[in-house]
């Protein structure tokens, strides 16, 4: 896998472009990546339910939760489903809308200057071995390609808004993504 810097967009993965997003502050460059999950509707993965929030196209009659969150306006850089597949949905030189209120090391507005990365699932589920092999491949080269990157500047939402978020929740192996990394780094 490979990011092409000039588009910022990730070589391989699906594209589905996201109005859910805008430019970072002038001279902002990604400095976090911040892991999140989602299911749509909660509890449930499959579907095009998660691409049509993050394109406004999401039919609110289509399930009873959808009503309560019609009309949002958000987006992540990136999801990484079930399967393993990665879809973009917006440049990462670009800032999306994922963060919300957020906080990270004393900077408010981690969306000015993160990279967010959506996995297809929930708190209390095991995310899939592909998952993780995946996230593992795009976070190797979103290293690559942004040197304010790092690999201790990966935080969950819930650490960028404790209290108001807690995904990726308890289910997601910390330990198993630093172990996967450390080996592709050591590699490079």
């Amino acid at each position: 896998m490979r990011v092409d810097v000039a588009s910022g967009w990730l070589e391989g993965a699906r594209r589905l472009p996201s109005p859910n997003c805008n430019q970072r502050p002038a001279g902002m460059g990604p400095e976090l990546i911040v892991i999140h999950n989602i299911s749509l509707p909660p509890g449930e993965f499959g579907g095009p339910w998660i691409d049509a929030l993050f394109t406004n196209t999401l039919d609110p009659d289509a399930h009873p939760y959808f009503r309560e969150i019609a009309g949002l306006e958000v987006s992540a850089h990136l999801l990484i489903r079930r399967d393993g597949e990665c879809v973009q949905y917006v440049p990462f030189h670009a800032r999306a809308w994922h963060a919300g209120q957020s906080s990270y090391g004393g900077r408010e507005n981690c969306n000015d200057f993160s990279i967010g990365i959506e996995l297809e699932g929930a708190d209390d589920v095991p995310f899939e071995a592909t998952q993780y092999l995946c996230l593992a491949e795009v976070v190797t080269a979103l290293l690559a390609a942004y040197p304010g990157l790092s690999p201790e500047r990966i935080a969950g939402h819930a650490d960028i808004a404790p209290g108001r978020k807690t995904d990726p929740g308890p289910a997601f192996d910390w330990a198993g993504l630093h172990a996967a990394l450390a080996g592709r780094l050591a590699s490079r």
